[in-house]
C-alpha cells in the first residue's frame, strides 16, 4: 500500500535538489511548486539564455491513485529509478510521458 505522505515528501525532496543543480547562471531561476492538495508537482527554468527567454517544465509530477505519474521529465537522469532508491515500488510508479501502449514494455506499472 502506499504511503502517499512519503511520496510526496520524496518527490518534493528531488525536485528541491534537481532545482540547487542549476547552473550559475544568475539569469536563470529554478523554481518549484508543489500543489500538495491536487497532487501536482513542477519543477520549471525562467529567466534569460543569450538574449532568449527561458522558460518551461523540467519535471512534472502527479500523484493518482495511489500512484506516482512522471508526466516530464526534461533530464537525462533516471528519476524513476531515483524514486525507487527512496523507497518507492516500482508498480507505484507510471511513466504518463510514454503512450500507454509502450507503457507495458517498461519496468513501471502501466496506469
Amino acid at each position: 500500500m502506499a504511503d502517499l505522505d512519503k511520496y510526496r515528501e520524496w518527490i518534493r525532496q528531488l525536485l528541491t535538489e534537481y532545482a540547487q543543480r542549476v547552473s550559475s547562471n544568475n539569469e536563470i531561476e529554478a523554481q518549484t511548486i508543489f500543489d500538495g492538495e491536487q497532487d501536482h508537482y513542477q519543477l520549471i527554468y525562467i529567466g534569460w539564455q543569450n538574449r532568449h527567454r527561458v522558460f518551461g517544465p523540467v519535471m512534472h509530477f502527479d500523484i493518482k491513485n495511489g500512484k506516482i505519474w512522471i508526466q516530464w521529465n526534461g533530464t537525462e537522469e533516471d528519476v524513476g529509478e531515483q524514486l525507487v532508491a527512496m523507497g518507492v515500488a516500482k508498480q507505484d510508479i507510471v511513466v504518463g510521458f510514454h503512450p500507454p501502449y509502450i507503457r507495458q514494455y517498461t519496468d513501471y506499472a502501466v496506469g
